[in-house]
């Protein structure tokens, strides 16, 4: 919190004093700093809150398991959401930013953003569909060269999870997930 003039200015909003500032802020503030850390959560699972909201528990483990691969992926110069469009690009040889989006359920606004670093870096080439609109995406000979040095890093990620979860867990966490996605688009 900094002072501004007359006003207390913190992450959430400006007070007027501190008298306005309640218990609620000051909790609501040293949360999302705790969670929005790039530190891996260190704490036990009995320090985070039983939230009953579907969206807020998805978000929460998306921001956990995001730090794990983001860590490992930061060695070969990569995020997560760059590593996955690189190996659906892989996968696909060549799509449409449509399809992408699709495959991500993922709006275009940020799928065009992460395109964009992507093809500023030459890991990604782009050409004219069948009208002018359309562009197809497909991995530069410098992306699957950034592919091959990430792979390694991301099965770190992947095993570090493994490991906590097991097989058992792995598999029904994997399960969920698909059902899960498949009904939220569906809803």
């Amino acid at each position: 919190m900094r002072q501004t003039g007359s006003c207390k200015v913190s992450a959430f909003g400006v007070f007027s004093n501190e008298a306005t500032r309640s218990c609620f802020d000051k909790a609501a503030t040293d949360v999302y700093t705790y969670t929005m850390s790039r530190q891996p959560l260190k704490k036990k699972s009995a320090a985070l809150f039983d939230l009953p909201c579907a969206c807020q528990n998805l978000r929460r483990v998306t921001r956990a398991v995001t730090r794990i691969y983001d860590e490992e992926l930061r060695k070969a110069g990569l995020e997560v959401t760059q590593f996955g469009l690189l190996t659906a690009l892989t996968a696909t040889e060549e799509a449409n930013q449509k399809r992408l989006s699709e495959g991500f359920a993922i709006d275009s606004t940020t799928l065009t953003r992460t395109l964009g670093l992507l093809l500023r870096q030459g890991w990604v080439c782009v050409r004219p569909g069948k009208d002018r609109r359309e562009r197809l995406f497909r991995l530069s000979q410098r992306g699957k060269r950034k592919v091959a040095e990430a792979q390694p890093h991301w099965e770190r990620a992947e095993q570090r999870l493994r490991t906590k979860l097991g097989d058992e867990g792995w598999q029904s966490m994997r399960q969920a997930v698909s059902r899960i996605t498949e009904a939220a688009v569906a809803a």
